[in-house]
């Protein structure tokens, strides 16, 4: 989908939803989509996640080439978690159908573009979850991480056992999970929660500056990457050097690598062609 007079944007296509909002190009081919539920402090209910499901899959099919996945700064919280009276409702054969795939989960880590998040507050429970399924994680000083679903007598049920480690260690992951007690920001990137962690002066500037630096690059370079970086944690070392072998050498196949080297030889900006 390509913006244009007559082709809807993805904005168009979301004007309708309730919880969540789409503004594109800010900076030029970034589009930041915003969950806005402020009163329930952004948890993820099943309304939430079928628009955010189905605002991602029009984000795929458009010119975007970064994604920014945040929470409404209203309601002070990238999202709470997830909504704890539905929850209540559901038997074992319910969950099982609501945890059916692809969830949101999966479709924020399948993602063809690279997804930042940006952490303007809590990242609880299914917050965290939906955090640890994007590529790079930005934090607001104010932010607070965690799994408290063992307080609720269950386990996280959207990743966080098995992305959580991979991305802190075993030990720090179980220190998480096993206590429920959230950790603050500057503890999360010590661990390697999150990436960078930002005052109130700092940090849209920053979550600004790092999608436009990934979005002036070569969609199909970008895409690439994220899938052979993703590779490197889900194979083997060897398996993992292979397949990365294997997306380089297609690479040079794309009008956008010969399009990268003239335009260093010719000391200019490259133009892309996502091709």
């Amino acid at each position: 989908m390509t913006a244009g007079d007559d082709v809807p944007t993805v904005e168009d296509a979301v004007a309708d939803y309730e919880f969540v909002r789409v503004r594109e190009d800010d900076p030029e081919y970034v589009t930041t989509v915003t969950i806005d539920r402020p009163d329930a402090r952004n948890a993820l209910n099943a309304q939430v996640r079928r628009e955010l499901k189905s605002v991602l899959a029009a984000v795929e099919d458009s010119d975007a080439r970064v994604v920014v996945l945040t929470g409404s700064d209203d309601a002070k919280a990238f999202v709470a978690g997830a909504d704890v009276g539905e929850l209540r409702e559901r038997d074992a054969i319910e969950q099982r159908r609501a945890s059916e795939r692809p969830r949101v989960y999966e479709v924020v880590d399948d993602l063809r573009q690279p997804v930042i998040a940006r952490l303007n507050g809590h990242a609880l429970g299914g917050g965290l979850e939906l955090a640890l399924a994007c590529d790079v994680r930005l934090a607001h000083e104010r932010a607070k991480l965690g799994s408290p679903e063992i307080n609720l007598g269950i386990i996280p049920g959207g990743g966080a056992t098995q992305r959580l480690p991979r991305l802190v260690g075993e030990g720090q992951a179980m220190k998480l999970v096993l206590s429920g007690e959230p950790v603050d920001a500057e503890e999360a990137a010590d661990i390697g929660l999150v990436e960078d962690v930002y005052d109130d002066g700092e940090f849209d500037d920053a979550v600004t500056e790092l999608a436009a630096s990934m979005a002036a690059h070569s969609p199909v370079a970008l895409e690439f990457v994220k899938d052979a970086v993703k590779a490197g944690s889900r194979t083997s070392l060897e398996e993992g050097i292979e397949y990365e072998a294997e997306l380089f050498a297609q690479l040079f196949a794309t009008a956008d690598k010969n399009e990268g080297i003239d335009a260093f030889f010719e000391d200019r900006e490259p133009e892309w062609q996502g091709r």
